[in-house]
């Protein structure tokens, strides 16, 4: 039964902070897959991601405490 609450958990957790593809994520930033890409791989910026494989998937958490982060001037709503 432990498996299963913590799949009921992940699957609750998705609905309210979804994955992204880089696709979707560099779409959602206003950058190039290639940009969000090299950023990744160099460590250009500290976004998390999630890593199974070769699939790479963002929370949108992150996307945006990242846009927060580089938000300058004026109070963050």
């Amino acid at each position: 039964m432990q498996a299963q609450s913590s799949i009921s958990a992940v699957i609750k957790n998705q609905s309210s902070d979804p994955l992204f593809t880089p696709k979707e994520a560099s779409e959602y930033l206003g950058v190039s897959n290639d940009t969000l890409s090299v950023w990744r791989c160099v460590g250009r910026y500290n976004i998390p991601f999630i890593k199974v494989g070769r699939l790479v998937k963002y929370r949108k958490s992150a996307l945006d405490a990242f846009l927060d982060s580089r938000t300058h001037g004026g109070e963050v709503a």
